[in-house]
């Protein structure tokens, strides 16, 4: 008999997840009737319900339907209002072999965090740096759906988290390597929030020759990044708020003065982002620039010297 809760979606959502993923969590199942849903690769915004039979895994396509000012998820000739209705269905009627009985268990994946991450959005997560947080759902590259200690579920930024393993004996955070002599790339797992953070890659003011040492607290590089900076569209323009002269050994590394403009071009899960400065393309981190919002911020600085030569040209906004 199907025990169940259908309207707890954390329990059979899967998010993103290919077919061949979704078989092999359920060929590990005994039981008929163990199932999960999860996106369909072909269609954007269907769904796939996923549902260990006697000896395979049958996937059946839910076809999101926009009918007139309503939306109806449709599987087969059977129509329902939303998912939940429709898991409720198929827990009393057979599909092909079996009706619906219980989710696949999920693999419980942790993250611990590398950034102190505030926000005032009601959907996100905010955690402090060494906070081991439940992954329960990879809903994006940059933005995932985690839970912490509390039982409190949202999104966080990727940029923010590494793995973290139970069984590890070395969970130590891991900071994004920033084209520095390699010094200060790794913070003790601790949950210390008022402690400095030593990281390579210049200083707060004109920067440092061969990758220097500056100190920063946590609190500032959590509020770095913004929501808005991993969902924006590429390329765009930055301005570098942050100074810094990488290893003169980083031949891809970026040289960064104050107020240059940069164009980025690539925003990468490890913070390290790509861009061109000057003609040359190479990375930084993210935590020293800052993106413009505006056309007319960025026209503003062509009269200065560090960013004469990257501003761009009105017809290249929203390219």
């Amino acid at each position: 008999m199907a025990n169940f809760d259908a309207f707890d979606r954390n329990s059979w959502y899967f998010g993103p997840m290919s077919r061949q993923d979704a078989t092999e969590v359920l060929m590990n199942e005994r039981e008929r009737g163990v199932f999960l849903v999860r996106d369909s690769n072909s269609i954007r915004g269907d769904y796939v319900l996923c549902v260990r039979e006697d000896t395979k895994v049958s996937n059946y396509i839910i076809n999101k339907i926009q009918q007139q000012d309503q939306i109806v998820y449709r599987i087969g000739d059977q129509s329902f209002e939303d998912l939940p209705e429709l898991l409720s269905f198929y827990k009393l009627h057979y599909l092909d072999t079996t009706p619906l009985r219980r989710p696949a268990p999920r693999k419980q994946e942790k993250a611990i965090g590398k950034f102190d991450f505030e926000s005032n959005d009601h959907d996100d997560l905010p955690f402090r740096r060494g906070e081991i947080l439940t992954i329960i759902r990879k809903d994006e590259d940059q933005w995932w759906t985690a839970k912490n200690s509390l039982g409190q579920i949202g999104q966080i930024p990727v940029p923010y988290v590494q793995k973290y393993d139970d069984n590890s004996e070395d969970n130590s955070i891991e900071r994004p390597n920033s084209g520095g002599s390699g010094c200060g790339n790794i913070i003790s797992g601790t949950n210390s929030t008022s402690r400095t953070r030593v990281l390579s890659g210049g200083s707060g003011g004109g920067g440092s020759v061969g990758g220097g040492i500056a100190i920063q607290s946590s609190h500032q590089l959590g509020n770095a990044l913004k929501k808005s900076d991993l969902n924006r569209k590429l390329p765009a323009y930055a301005r570098v708020k942050q100074a810094r002269v990488p290893n003169a050994y980083d031949k891809t590394a970026l040289k960064l003065e104050v107020d240059d403009i940069i164009k980025v071009t690539k925003t990468n899960i490890n913070g390290q982002w790509e861009g061109e400065l000057k003609g040359k393309k190479g990375h930084f981190p993210f935590t020293h620039v800052e993106f413009i919002d505006n056309e007319m911020d960025s026209l503003k600085c062509s009269t200065s010297n560090n960013c004469s030569n990257n501003v761009p040209n009105a017809n290249d906004w929203g390219e």
